[in-house]
């Protein structure tokens, strides 16, 4: 009789990028293996000292209960910085010294470069054990393997880039007028106020036909709303269901995302599959994908290079169209869902 593997599947719910790649993994490997996701934890509401309080008890709640979980074969702990890393640590040393099961360890967050500088000698520590602790790394691209590669032996890590489903998108070339979209949280850290700035400019240009639409929640849902009744030609959605972003997505001609910092965004790469040209920032993993033939890229906080990105792509409509179509190819080819899951299949039978 021919073993299942068992995964568990560690990670926060209801956080952006980290929950839809957990809801993805899980989807695409359940007919393939025995999955279980444990997501007891989540970024509480609040601010300042009641969040704090609230973020340590969620996690407290969630080490107490992991110990009860069944033993897996394979244990997939997804990770960012600081305070999610400390939580992490927990499944990843208790999984290997209780359970005996192979940990793979799998690297988010805009930051963690940052995190890895730490002047702390005892976070510095951790991190070492942490490190040496787990069977793999997943990073995103290969300027985290050259961030991590410091901390863990270069055979434990896999180059492994965050993938979306382009059988999902529905892309509609060559839309008249040019239709720029951003769907994100509405915070300054992903150059929301930077974005509304050049929108106002390129309204100014009157020979200039476009339309932008805007999804998403956050503190800055004022600020785009304040410029969508200012303007008839720009929408703000507010929240929209996985469901609508995908059809924006789809609707979409340019997709902007002046980030500040990244790893591997998945809303740019889901912008893609819905065959978008790209206008963002040299953050993170981003240059290694978005090349002169697939977008533009601006200097974080720079409005004015932004403005200027964004008005050459709607004055040529031609060569936002041939970016959108690159794009969507270059999703089906490297970025999917399908290639994704054998990697990590392999990885576990490896780890196993």
């Amino acid at each position: 009789m021919t073993h299942t593997q068992k995964l568990l599947i560690v990670g926060p719910k209801g956080t952006g990028g980290i929950d839809r790649y957990i809801t993805e993994q899980q989807r695409h490997l359940s007919n393939r293996m025995d999955v279980r996701v444990y997501t007891k934890y989540s970024s509480p509401e609040g601010e300042g000292l009641e969040r704090g309080i609230r973020m340590v008890l969620s996690s407290l709640w969630a080490m107490l209960l992991f110990p009860f979980q069944p033993r897996p074969d394979v244990v997939h702990v997804h990770t960012s910085h600081t305070y999610s890393f400390y939580r992490s640590a927990f499944f990843v040393l208790f999984s290997t010294y209780v359970w005996n099961a192979p940990v793979v360890l799998h690297i988010h967050g805009s930051s963690f470069d940052e995190f890895l500088n730490t002047g702390s000698p005892i976070v510095k520590r951790l991190q070492s054990v942490v490190f040496d602790t787990v069977d793999d790394v997943v990073v995103l691209s290969e300027y985290w393997r050259g961030v991590v590669s410091p901390l863990a032996d270069e055979e434990k890590i896999h180059v492994l880039a965050n993938a979306v489903d382009p059988s999902e998108y529905s892309p509609t070339y060559d839309a008249d007028p040019i239709h720029l979209v951003f769907v994100s949280n509405l915070i300054e850290r992903k150059g929301v106020l930077e974005l509304l700035d050049a929108i106002e400019r390129l309204e100014e240009m009157s020979d200039l036909s476009f339309r932008v639409t805007i999804g998403g929640g956050g503190p800055l849902a004022d600020r785009v709303e304040a410029v969508a009744r200012k303007y008839d030609n720009v929408e703000y959605l507010g929240f929209v269901t996985e469901k609508e972003k995908r059809d924006l997505l789809s609707s979409g001609s340019i997709f902007a995302l002046p980030t500040y910092a990244e790893g591997l965004p998945i809303a740019m790469l889901e912008g893609m599959a819905g065959g978008n040209a790209i206008v963002s920032t040299p953050v993170g993993s981003i240059p290694e994908v978005i090349t002169n033939e697939r977008g533009l890229l601006v200097e974080p906080g720079d409005a004015s290079g932004l403005t200027t990105a964004l008005e050459q792509l709607i004055r040529d409509p031609k060569l936002t169209s041939k970016m959108g179509r690159g794009n969507r190819t270059l999703i089906e080819e490297q970025y999917s869902w399908q290639a994704t899951a054998n990697n990590l299949v392999d990885m576990y039978a490896k780890a196993d």
